[in-house]
């Protein structure tokens, strides 16, 4: 009987011990966030260098330009504006860490409202369907948020090719806000971790304690 019951005290330790050790190694990966690609270079009109934007330094301002190319369908218009009619040109490379894997050219200044043309051939070897779309009206002030040199548009609104709300909003780019939510995550995951342990810690007693009584 004794035997019977420590082995028991054994099989629920590790039990306990096992979902703990899981509670603590698999929440904090189903909470965070998926992470933007690594970041996107920006080349163009009024630009002696290209942009280089990395999510790790500056991910609003990466997520907000792969916002208005993420999402042109699979084919296009097969002619665009005159060349006349386009404005300046802004080649937009996304890249998954140092790898350039998607381009897309962007005329935010097109006649008739923004322009986005993607080729057929990509930097990473692989072929699309080259065509015209039409862009967000957000494209120019989101361009000129993250450091394009163009001139401010105060009625632009984004969220689909033609309305909805402002790309980034000013407390999307306030980096304390997004500490104080993490910290805030990090106290509730290990106040959850503190009280299973507490609850291993008082079962596993009352286990030893109810074998010793049937020790004597």
């Amino acid at each position: 009987m004794v035997r019977q019951m420590r082995r028991f005290a054994v099989m629920l330790a590790g039990a306990l011990t096992t979902a703990l050790l899981s509670l603590g190694t698999a929440g904090p990966a189903s909470a965070a966030p998926k992470p933007p690609p690594a970041g996107v270079d920006i080349s163009g009109v009024g630009l002696p260098a290209p942009l280089r934007l990395r999510a790790d330094t500056n991910p609003a301002g990466v997520i907000a330009v792969i916002d208005q190319v993420n999402f042109l369908a699979r084919n296009g218009m097969t002619t665009g504006p005159k060349a006349a009619d386009l404005g300046p040109k802004y080649t937009v490379v996304v890249l998954v860490g140092d790898t350039a894997k998607q381009t897309y050219d962007l005329y935010p200044k097109a006649a008739g409202g923004p322009r986005v043309y993607r080729p057929a051939k990509q930097p990473d070897g692989h072929k699309t369907s080259a065509g015209w779309f039409l862009g967000r009206l957000s494209m120019s002030e989101t361009l000129r948020t993250v450091g394009v040199p163009l001139e401010r548009q105060f009625d632009t609104v984004s969220g689909g090719v033609g309305g909805g709300e402002r790309v980034l909003p000013e407390d999307t780019l306030d980096p304390a806000r997004d500490l104080d939510e993490a910290l805030g995550d990090l106290q509730r995951l290990l106040l959850l971790n503190v009280g299973v342990v507490l609850t291993i810690t008082v079962g596993l007693a009352g286990i030893a304690l109810l074998i010793r009584r049937r020790t004597r």
